[in-house]
């Protein structure tokens, strides 16, 4: 299986501290059944800034060190891209990385609003050919609290990526209810772990998955699962649909 959203990397974000932790997240993603990971840590999110040419190295590194330690994983590079005004040109001008340089683009919003320049900047980066995969849309709050946004920028031809631990309840039980609400309404294509660590963030990519089928069935489950092998192959995903959720509003606090 393919995990398209990790903080695996050592001391490039608040993911992995050093390449010993590193290595140990890799060997419980391979015990969870994941044998690709790409790597993302976080860019222009206001604390860490993360070039094209730094990741790189660093993936390359932690391959040499899967390999020597005999862990049967493979990473591979991209971004966990904070929304901003000029992401399009500087995707363009190849000053970010898109997942495993595809036309995938994970992009997260701020955890309590979506910017109102979203729309806008989404269909600038579908005309330049790329598709934005949007990070974790169930644990932000104006999302939460009218999902018709979301609803509005997948119709248009945005995907999204829903965390493994927020459906295990890793962020409590308005986020996994959210989550499978969102699921429902085939607003989410993808499942990833997220995983910055294996204390507070860990990988729970089975449990995510168990929920999905518990809840949704083995094929919703499957095509999930499935959207990520095509995102590697830079292929067309699998998309539905999508239908509006109600509105809910949001209490409880969660973080990025």
């Amino acid at each position: 299986m393919v995990d398209i959203h990790c903080h695996i990397l050592p001391s490039m974000d608040d993911g992995a501290k050093q390449y010993s932790e590193s290595l140990e997240m890799a060997r419980a993603a391979s015990s969870q059944g994941i044998a690709t990971i790409i790597a993302t840590p976080h860019h222009k999110n206001g604390k860490y800034e993360n070039d094209p040419q730094a990741v790189r190295q660093a993936v390359g590194q932690l391959n040499e060190l899967l390999i020597r330690e005999q862990v049967p994983l493979n990473a591979l590079p991209g971004q966990e891209i904070r929304l901003y005004g000029e992401l399009a040109e500087d995707m363009t001008a190849h000053r970010l990385l898109s997942l495993n340089d595809t036309k995938y683009i994970l992009i997260e919003f701020p955890s309590e609003q979506v910017p109102r320049y979203a729309e806008q900047l989404f269909y600038d980066l579908q005309v330049k050919g790329y598709i934005p995969v949007i990070a974790h849309p169930e644990r932000n709050r104006e999302i939460h609290e009218n999902p018709s946004l979301l609803h509005n920028l997948v119709k248009k031809g945005a995907a999204a990526q829903i965390t493994a631990g927020s459906l295990a309840g890793a962020f409590g039980k308005r986020i996994k209810n959210f989550s499978l609400q969102l699921a429902e309404a085939h607003l989410v294509h993808f499942i990833a772990s997220d995983a910055h660590n294996l204390k507070a963030r860990d990988f729970r990519y089975q449990d995510g998955l168990d929920v999905l089928r518990k809840k949704l069935g083995a094929e919703y489950t499957y095509m999930m699962t499935e959207n990520a092998e095509l995102l590697l192959q830079n292929k067309t995903i699998y998309k539905e649909t999508p239908v509006h959720v109600k509105r809910r509003h949001f209490l409880g606090l969660f973080s990025l």
